[in-house]
């Protein structure tokens, strides 16, 4: 039976109920939907939102108000929810929710942002290191996809600017290196499955009319771990679609 899986990094779930996000999932046909940045609690959430369209949900907000945090919509029950990696200054900050399907692991994963002047870099890296090490204990069970909004461009393709932006967050040599581990370690970027082309992105400043001009970078993922590769049958970028400054990204599988 084939799955469509959505991420969509919200940059706060209440501000994307006010622009559209409840009617989006009403015409969504995708199975599963994961977002990041969601800026709420869950008691900040409408119940028509936690089981808008058939949808069940759950939550994993960040302990501070109004920052990080993740969250799960899924019309396929899992095996198992889990909530964090089980490291206390990230799972504090909500960054993860991993679902166990009979035939995979689905890890919804909101990589922390380095910031201006590189201040949280560090803490980045080490956040880089940690869910590597968490998604590949989990493929000695079975097969994980990682999805999210991973804070990197990982090359030069990857964003409209890339000579400008060569030290600043998101498109630092270490953050690029990361990612680079994340695939050396038997993990494939899907959406270059299927196109190789430039101009493609996931995230554009509010500034500058930045979005109407495609200025942006290509932030958000799919990727599958290498066993699972025959399963995908699909993976798009909604550029179209608005309600945040980032648009949602698509994976469709076969995991039958």
């Amino acid at each position: 039976m084939r799955m469509k899986l959505l991420s969509w990094n919200v940059n706060g779930l209440r501000a994307a109920i006010r622009n559209g996000f409840k009617e989006f999932m009403e015409e969504t046909d995708a199975d599963i939907v994961c977002i990041q940045e969601i800026k709420a609690t869950e008691s900040d959430i409408p119940e028509t939102i936690r089981t808008v369209s058939s949808f069940r949900s759950v939550f994993f907000p960040a302990r501070k108000k109004g920052y990080s945090g993740t969250a799960v919509f899924y019309k396929i029950e899992p095996l198992k929810i889990t909530k964090g990696i089980g490291i206390e200054k990230f799972d504090s900050e909500g960054r993860n929710i991993t679902l166990e399907f009979e035939k995979f692991f689905l890890v919804n994963s909101y990589f922390p942002n380095s910031q201006h002047g590189l201040t949280r870099l560090g803490f980045k890296r080490e956040y880089n290191r940690t869910l590597l090490s968490y998604c590949n204990k989990l493929r000695k069970k079975k097969p994980v996809i990682i999805c999210g909004d991973f804070n990197v461009a990982h090359k030069e393709i990857d964003l409209k600017n890339p000579k400008t932006n060569v030290k600043n967050a998101g498109f630092t040599p270490q953050e690029r290196e990361d990612f680079s581990t994340i695939l050396e370690n038997g993990h494939i970027d899907t959406f270059r499955m299927f196109s190789n082309e430039p101009g493609h992105y996931t995230w554009w400043s509010y500034r500058f009319n930045a979005r109407a001009r495609n200025i942006g970078w290509r932030i958000d993922y799919f990727l599958i771990s290498e066993d699972i590769k025959s399963k995908v049958r699909k993976a798009e970028i909604l550029s179209d679609v608005m309600g945040s400054d980032h648009c949602p990204v698509t994976l469709e599988i076969d995991p039958d």
